[in-house]
């Protein structure tokens, strides 16, 4: 980001003259021009800068995304530090600024060392069969410890407009189950780190080796046994699969273990005769292996998901072993500051508190207009791509346009913000601050049982470097922090915008037609509206790009996941072709010859080039194969080479030709919305 701006100085005897060097967001020092761009266009695009660029120690990846985080990060330090100062502004500064202060007061958290879980550990302790231990299940979900299953209360993807209870296949720690079943070198090494771990995690709570050694062994075991029951990840990307609405008394003979009836109940949501489901077949599983688990495992089970919720707050012991542990797993050298920890911590806990600041100091008012424009010219340039659509019929293509149309727009911030009212913060317990947020987390989302859906809500924190799309809402999320270079800026030219926050605008919105998405109907029903042969007819086409990416490399022999990446390469795919011909609508788009040029560059090579300067980062080959096994999206280079290669304007742009490695015969260019 610090190329971003070129500032020159001159000292001439009358005194300091500054100097503004015009702003390059196309910088041809950040590109490698001796390789060709159709051989490979995101190296000829970034080549320098991934080059220049070195992952810091205490990053696991750097590029785009990570910059404008820490910028973001930046910016929230200031707030935090000077609403820690401040005790005449009111109660929001009060909480973030008391919040902030004790997860910085290093000293009294080190004193405590895990004092504050010793509650939580002799509770369990006194679990001695089970139905006491489905007592404490319910006990610390409550507390927001939850355990072996996800629980949620979410909308009814068939009656979007009411909220029910729903239970998810859960229970483990690593990253995702083949790591728990897979046999290659680099699985194992982790488990035997794991292992490891646990052993020294728990020696931290005064267990001798030789009792760490034997839980350790319990804890592993009954992990790999959630992890065999578990839905493997690319299956629970399958909208129908996961969708299994049960009554609670139904649910109870699947799992004769565990009266659901009973359990909701404590959980807080009475009188809930219905639940969702994820998987079933999980929870059989799950019932069997507590019905055949001595309770003694299960308080090992207990203990350690207590010390590994709380680690993170806990003394440096516990702190520094926990990041041993992920070096592991993700390469990364240096643990991440503690002000940065901190910082993303009270951005998830009390995020519209924090939220109101960062957007009072940091967005422009404008920038929200400026987006709703860009956002009435991609959906425009959307409508014409359906209806321009030689694979679908009419009738289907009407139900389309209709969805389309109905899109929620979410741009900045909340119309609305919590007030997190009951939250006590003390400036002293930093651990009691912590669970005060997320019991106010979970006591606020058992409230929405019985009120109507609120479409307004947020899932997205103002400082967050993201956008979203929900199926159920059918609305595309774009948050303040977002909304700056390289994405966006004011000054920059058409072409900057549109291959920026306009592919990303035209992504998201293509979420709502992807292989998923597209199963939502334009009020986020869960609901079939496609006829037979046009579902036919975008499967064939979903199918090819799916091939396309099964075909790229990443690690040694570790490829992408063309099936798990698939609809986040539909919306790439889309988004791009859809900003390109919105685009081509402005003055900028429309014009060409040597007047067009902006440093060398025509309109249309700036559009592609800024779509492959927002991928540009550089990851750390363990991240990068943990990200390969638990990441819908593809890395950065494949997101920036795949969709190009499919896009006609691409190849007259930078006369990409038959023999040029990435060229593909127009016909086999794959084209979908």
């Amino acid at each position: 980001m610090n190329k971003q701006l070129a500032f020159l100085s001159a000292v001439v005897s009358i005194g300091l003259i500054a100097t503004v060097a015009p702003r390059k967001f196309i910088d041809p020092a950040n590109m490698d021009l001796s390789v060709k761009p159709g051989d490979n266009f995101y190296q000829y695009a970034n080549g320098n800068w991934l080059r220049e660029n070195t992952i810091p120690a205490s990053k696991t990846s750097w590029g785009t995304f990570q910059e404008l985080r820490e910028k973001s990060l930046d910016a929230m330090k200031t707030l935090l530090e000077d609403a820690t100062k401040t005790t005449t502004k009111g109660r929001l500064y009060q909480m973030v600024g008391d919040y902030y202060a004790s997860g910085m007061d290093s000293l009294t958290i080190e004193k405590r060392g895990f004092d504050p879980i010793k509650p939580d550990l002799a509770r369990i302790e006194k679990v001695n069969n089970k139905a006491a231990f489905l007592d404490e299940l319910a006990y610390q979900r409550t507390q927001s410890n939850g355990m072996l299953f996800g629980f949620s209360i979410t909308q009814d993807r068939k009656n979007v407009a009411k909220y029910l209870p729903q239970l998810s296949q859960g229970g483990t720690t690593l990253p995702d189950r083949d790591y728990y079943l897979k046999t290659d070198a680099r699985s194992v090494k982790i488990r035997d780190a794991y292992r490891e771990h646990l052993n020294k995690m728990l020696a931290l709570i005064g267990e001798e080796p030789t009792q760490a050694s034997q839980d350790a062994d319990v804890i592993i075991r009954l992990e790999t046994a959630l992890a065999k029951a578990q839905m493997p990840r690319v299956e629970l990307r399958d909208p129908y699969k996961t969708y299994n609405k049960l009554a609670a008394t139904t649910f109870n003979q699947l799992t004769p273990t565990i009266n659901w009836t009973d359990q909701l109940t404590k959980f807080g949501a009475k009188g809930q005769d219905t639940v969702l489901v994820q998987s079933p077949a999980f929870f059989h599983s799950l019932d069997s292996l507590i019905a055949v688990t001595p309770i003694e495992d299960w308080r090992t089970y207990m203990r350690w998901n207590i010390v590994k919720g709380a680690a993170p707050y806990l003394s440096d012991a516990f702190v520094k072993q926990n990041f041993a542990f992920s070096k592991t797993l993700t390469g990364q050298k240096q643990q991440t500051p503690r002000w940065q920890r901190i910082s993303s911590l009270i951005d998830g806990s009390l995020s519209d508190l924090l939220g109101q600041l960062y957007v009072q100091k940091y967005f422009k008012p404008e920038a929200k207009q400026r987006m709703l424009t860009l956002v009435d010219n991609l959906e425009a340039s959307f409508k014409e791509h359906i209806k321009s659509l030689d694979w679908m019929s009419n009738d289907t293509k009407t139900k389309a346009l209709a969805k389309l149309v109905a899109f929620r727009r979410k741009i900045g911030y909340p119309d609305k913000w919590k007030s997190y009212d009951g939250i006590l913060i003390n400036r002293n317990d930093f651990y009691g601050n912590v669970q005060a947020a997320d019991k106010w987390q979970y006591t606020y989302m058992i409230s929405r049982l019985g009120k109507p859906v609120d479409r307004t809500e947020w899932r997205m924190t103002p400082p967050t470097i993201n956008a979203s799309y929900s199926p159920v809402n059918n609305e595309i999320t774009f948050p303040a922090a977002i909304l700056q270079f390289p994405f966006f800026d004011f000054e920059a030219d058409d072409a900057i915008n549109y291959g920026g926050i306009g592919a990303v605008i035209g992504h998201e919105m293509t979420h709502g037609f992807d292989d998923s998405g597209r199963q939502y109907d334009a009020d986020g029903t869960l609901r079939d509206w496609w006829s037979k042969a046009d579902a036919d007819n975008f499967k064939k086409r979903a199918d090819q790009v799916k091939e396309q990416f099964f075909g790229f490399k990443v690690l040694d022999s570790i490829k992408v996941n063309g099936q798990l990446t698939l609809g986040e390469n539909l919306a790439d795919l889309g988004g791009l072709a859809i900003a390109y011909d919105a685009f081509k609508k402005t003055p900028q788009g429309k014009s060409s010859g040597k007047k067009s040029l902006i440093d060398g560059f025509s309109p249309d090579q700036r559009f592609f080039l800024s779509w492959a300067q927002i991928w540009r980062t550089n990851v750390l080959p363990e991240t990068q194969a943990q990200l390969i096994l638990t990441d819908p999206h593809a890395p950065g280079l494949y997101r920036c080479n795949g969709p190009v290669a499919n896009i006609d304007a691409w190849y007259k742009a930078f006369n990409v030709q038959p023999g040029d490695k990435m060229y593909k015969k127009p016909d086999d260019r794959i084209k979908v919305w």
